[in-house]
């Protein structure tokens, strides 16, 4: 059998060398020269790459015209155009001269090639009196909106490559996807774009370098316009003047009606590769321009002077964002870094914002380790006054610091959890301060109405993501601290109070599935010297539903806010961006239970039930001078929706519906003189548009 294998091998190899010597004789045919493919009719021609200070027009030959040849588009200017490649001789022709090559260099072939092609950076240049071979291939438009390039060419080219000097403006040959002709109303692959359209790539987003290879500029514009209606829990002037005459109950009408409109242009000027790789520097710069109006039905609410009226309209701008930001090492090959930022930039501090959650001037170092598994911020900041009607920042130093350091862990146990460990300090001097409509924020208008210095500080764990198939998001504080002279106590009082909250989901489909609860302590006894209701330092929460009627509303006390917009504690505070900490508080019991349903890839709606209760009554009690008041707040109920026409960004429409039905606890503190106070509704839509 083995003899048979070989005399087979033997046969085969003959039958081969036979095949293989009449072959070339029969396919001696001469070939046909190479030439550029023409487009297809109807089709959009090649260009030349886009203009540029550093690359003059191509010249028109006196010759051919770069348009005789199909396809093709003439190289840039100042460089002449490449010989006619010689036809192929057949062998009774005598062969034509060979055509010298330019910079012809050496092969290497001690190295892979891609070695040798991604070495030589700055390419050899042409000796003295030779010319410069222009590149052999077609020039196609950049994608999107790309603009002038501001790569400076350079000459030279050899034998393993042409040079192409702006590798972010290589175009791409046109391709109809369809077969339809570029229709508007399709998304089509490969198309070129304007600078207004910010659905095509734009060198004014940042998609392509605007200086160099590594410089981009992007620009953002954001227009936001809320409107709202609310029922509010509103006091009468009974003693000074009221809206209407004869008026004898200390709760008056409860409508008002807010309009806010803000625009925030933003500048960020950044060296990087724009993607994977951390940014070198950063300059960024966000202008704000806010209008807003407040219409009530009752007096001293725009103001404490009755003689405003009902009616508040107000305007502000200001400088929101300045930060620059640079990088101070490389320290792993997975590209870990260290860089520091300062200026007025954006921060929160945990994954829910029950802390700090603001735009302020400070100094952040920040950074990575381990393969991005490990983040960590070490944070200072110097509080700016907020404008009291747009919430936005002022040039006015308040005089409080407040010092943050945090660390994350990604995949910490389990994969897809992450979980943080935070230090936050607070130290808010004292003060006494007016806001911008006459109302008094610093110190609280409770109690004794003695400015007084806050030392507060906060331990924190938090985590969020999933364990399996289940979302979990969850938060633990502890703070310690000294408050020189507490309004409500009338005394100096240590602080020793905690938080904790917790939020588990589960995905179905199109729904999510969602329980959380949160727990705020209280304060027993508000004269014993000891504080122990929880506060936070500047929150702005994002639980318990963003449509909560407790949540986004400021429900007024005497002075004081029982709660503060953007906010689920019950801190008895002047005003949360303005007012101190107050931790001799009621402190707060709320229990969710919610649902968001995907009605369509564009459209949500998101809907919650809160139960709420008070966690002590007794500080309530000493401010009001009312005895046995009940622990239930009452019931919240929201709905709301979230539409995204283009499923992104560049335009989001939100709308909600809540009411509070009031509890025990809550009447006893509102109740009018002759009828039970309503169920408070609020109902407001909003309009986000981003360039």
């Amino acid at each position: 059998m083995d003899r048979l294998l070989n005399d087979g091998r033997w046969v085969a190899g003959v039958l081969l060398c036979l095949v293989g010597a009449f072959v070339p004789a029969a396919d001696a045919a001469e070939p046909q020269s190479l030439a550029p493919l023409a487009p297809p009719p109807g089709s959009r021609p090649a260009y030349p790459l886009p203009s540029s200070p550093f690359l003059p027009a191509p010249p028109v030959s006196s010759g051919t015209s770069p348009g005789a040849l199909p396809g093709v588009v003439a190289p840039p200017g100042g460089v002449p155009a490449s010989p006619a490649t010689p036809a192929p001789t057949t062998p009774t022709e005598k062969p034509a001269p060979a055509v010298p090559q330019v910079n012809q260099l050496p092969q290497d072939t001690t190295r892979q090639p891609i070695e040798r092609l991604l070495e030589p950076t700055n390419p050899i240049p042409p000796k003295a009196g030779e010319e410069v071979k222009p590149a052999d291939y077609t020039y196609f438009p950049t994608l999107g909106f790309a603009g002038q390039s501001g790569v400076r060419p350079r000459s030279g080219r050899n034998n393993e490559y042409e040079t192409m000097e702006d590798r972010w403006r290589i175009g791409l040959p046109e391709w109809d996807r369809y077969g339809v002709g570029h229709p508007r109303v399709f998304d089509y692959p490969y198309q070129l774009g304007r600078w207004f359209d910010p659905y095509r790539q734009s060198v004014i987003k940042g998609d392509y370098p605007i200086i160099g290879q590594h410089t981009f500029f992007e620009f953002t514009g954001t227009s936001s316009t809320l409107m709202e209606g609310r029922m509010i829990p509103t006091a009468t002037t009974p003693f000074e003047s009221t809206a209407r005459p004869f008026t004898t109950d200390f709760f008056g009408r409860s409508g008002q009606f807010v309009f806010s409109e803000l625009f925030t242009p933003s500048f960020d000027l950044f060296q990087g590769d724009a993607a994977f790789k951390p940014v070198d520097w950063r300059i960024r710069l966000t202008p704000a321009f806010n209008v807003n109006s407040l219409s009530v039905q009752e007096l001293a609410v725009v103001s404490p002077d009755v003689r405003r009226g009902t009616l508040r309209e107000r305007s502000w701008s200001t400088l929101q964002e300045w930060f620059g930001e640079y990088k101070l090492a490389d320290i792993s090959p997975q590209y870990d870094f260290i860089s520091i930022r300062a200026g007025s930039q954006p921060f929160t501090s945990d994954f829910r914002g029950f802390i700090f959650s603001d735009v302020n001037r400070g100094i952040r170092l920040f950074g990575n380790a381990d393969g991005n598994r490990t983040q960590y911020n070490i944070a200072y900041f110097r509080q700016f006054e907020k404008d009291t009607n747009s919430q936005l920042n002022t040039f006015t130093d308040r005089r409080q610091n407040i010092a943050i350091a945090n660390i994350y862990r990604q995949d910490f146990i389990f994969p897809g959890y992450t979980t943080e460990l935070s230090f936050h300090y607070n130290n808010d001097p004292s003060a006494f301060k007016f806001d911008k409509n006459g109302f008094l924020v610093r110190p609280d208008p409770a109690g004794v109405f003695t400015p007084h210095t806050v030392d507060a500080y906060y331990l924190g764990w938090t985590g969020d993501g999933h364990i399996d198939r289940y979302n979990i998001s969850h938060a633990f504080y502890w703070v310690l601290g000294h408050d020189s002279m507490n309004p409500i106590a009338g005394q100096p009082v240590s602080i020793n109070a905690q938080m904790a909250a917790l939020e588990l989901s589960y995905d179905r489909d199109w729904a999510r599935f969602r329980v959380s609860g949160l727990y705020q302590s209280g304060d027993g006894n508000a004269n014993n010297g000891h504080a122990t209701g929880f506060d936070g330092i500047f929150d702005n929460q994002n639980f318990g539903g963003e449509f909560s009627f407790w949540r986004r509303q400021r429900i007024p006390l005497f002075g004081v806010g029982l709660t503060n917009d953007q906010s689920n504690y019950a801190n008895l505070r002047s005003s949360r961006i303005q007012g101190q900490s107050n931790f001799v508080n009621p402190g707060l019991w709320l229990i969710n239970s919610g649902v968001d349903i995907d009605i369509t890839p564009r459209l949500r709606s998101i809907n919650n039930v809160n139960v709420l209760f008070f966690d002590k009554t007794n500080v309530l009690e000493t401010f009001v001078f009312q005895s046995n008041i009940n622990r239930f707040i009452g019931v919240d109920l929201s709905t709301g929706y979230e539409y995204r026409p283009r499923l992104n960004n560049n335009a989001i429409f939100l709308g909600g519906l809540a009411v509070l039905i009031p509890g025990s606890g809550f009447r006893a503190l509102y109740n009018a003189k002759d009828s039970p106070v309503p169920g408070l509704f609020s109902g407001f839509m909003e309009m986000i548009f981003q360039f």
